[in-house]
């Protein structure tokens, strides 16, 4: 590897804006693996500057690390991940993502009616889940979960 190819643990964490703290944890967790110099120094390749960029903007979108760790093994030790092996990760995340956002949206549109919670405190509530009905589905909100009020019926 040329010199320019690596970076100390200080210079990673400037590019990522994470504590060394957390990219030594990350090693800890296999996210990472610095290689380490004569003197016993870390040293990371360029590429592990979008692998710890990539843990950190998807924990912040709540995957687990066990979840990210599980991806960043499909991506290749001996080399750069292309956009290829990038791809490759992407869906799976992709199809997670989709799925919060239909949930997230449901909740922005939603909120202000009934949302089949079970408190009636609404007017609309009373329309659209009168008696309760949404209970029968099981508890939390029903229809940010998925249920609709016509399935309530049955």
């Amino acid at each position: 590897m040329h010199p320019s190819d690596v970076l100390s643990i200080g210079q990673l964490a400037s590019r990522t804006g994470l504590a060394v703290s957390a990219i030594r944890y990350y090693e800890t967790q296999g996210l990472v693996r610095p290689t380490r110099n004569d003197g016993g120094q870390r040293r990371f390749r360029r590429s592990d500057i979008r692998r710890l960029s990539f843990v950190r903007i998807a924990q912040q979108f709540g995957f687990t690390i066990e979840q990210i760790a599980e991806q960043l093994q499909l991506l290749p030790e001996s080399r750069t991940p292309t956009k290829g092996d990038w791809s490759k990760i992407s869906l799976v995340f992709r199809a997670e993502l989709d799925a919060r956002i239909e949930t997230l949206t449901k909740l922005r549109d939603n909120l202000d009616g009934c949302i089949g919670c079970g408190c009636l405190s609404l007017k609309k509530c009373r329309l659209y889940n009168p008696d309760d009905t949404a209970r029968r589905k099981g508890s939390g909100p029903r229809y940010l979960m998925g249920d609709t009020p016509e399935s309530n019926s049955s």
